[in-house]
């Protein structure tokens, strides 16, 4: 795990080495680790790092609406955040896109006949790995799937003609970008 190289092709001087560490928590959505590193310069510096598997969101859409979903978000003390589906890469073996045409199922009943890459985005590059890889999916149609869990989920089916509402009223980094991409993309 080095540092990217500088961009003529030489060691950058911010290029770092992995020297290992230890697992301080291990829980079912994270791992907490204390890992260590030595920088080219030779100075070696302790990370409080928090490990995730990485998530998928989807910007499910069709010619009038976008599909949102409002659900309680503990964690930022919020009780109808507003989110584009989305859901961990918790499967192992699952392939992103794959999660994203489950999730999709599981959380707004839907599936779709095209999906496109957004982009991949690191949450918090500063203290954890964890990943999201946005996708577009339209041509949508009814589809069902029951993750098993107990998600208390209200789906919005937002219209496209007030997506700078949908804008004003979103929190969320991951929406946030989604639509972002969509107002860009309808105004192209």
């Amino acid at each position: 795990m080095n540092g990217s190289p500088a961009p003529s092709g030489g060691r950058s001087p911010r290029a770092f080495e992995a020297l290992g560490g230890e697992t301080v928590y291990d829980g079912r959505l994270i791992e907490v680790r204390i890992e260590r590193f030595r920088h080219a310069d030779g100075e070696e510096v302790s990370r409080e790092i928090v490990r995730h598997p990485g998530a998928v969101g989807i910007l499910a859409y069709d010619e009038q609406a976008v599909w949102l979903v409002r659900q309680p978000r503990e964690a930022v003390g919020e009780p109808d955040l507003l989110e584009i589906p989305a859901g961990r890469l918790d499967k192992r073996g699952e392939e992103p896109l794959a999660a994203a045409q489950r999730e999709l199922a599981e959380e707004i009943g839907r599936g779709a006949e095209r999906w496109e890459p957004i982009l991949t985005y690191y949450t918090g590059a500063g203290f954890t790995d964890e990943r999201v890889r946005l996708f577009a999916a339209s041509a949508l149609h009814e589809a069902s799937a029951d993750s098993g869990e107990q998600e208390r989920i209200e789906i919005v089916r937002w219209p496209l003609s007030d997506l700078d509402g949908a804008l004003h009223e979103c929190r969320d980094a991951k929406t946030l970008i989604a639509l972002f991409w969509l107002a860009r993309r309808l105004n192209a």
